[in-house]
């Protein structure tokens, strides 16, 4: 019965769920990252070009 009660008590434990969650997130941003790699780099190339030209009008 004891052993029971000790098994419940594990599952109802949520101690380093949060951790487990924010590093799911990581590798799945990451992964994200890799593959609109040069989709991303080609947008905030042409954020830096529209801002330095900007930049010249003032």
């Amino acid at each position: 019965m004891e052993e029971l009660k000790n098994f419940k008590q594990f599952l109802a434990e949520e101690d380093g769920m949060g951790t487990v969650e924010v590093i799911l997130i990581i590798v799945v941003l990451v992964g994200l990252v890799i593959i609109f790699k040069s989709q991303i780099t080609g947008i905030v190339n042409d954020l830096f070009e529209k801002i330095t030209k900007q930049t010249g009008k003032i």
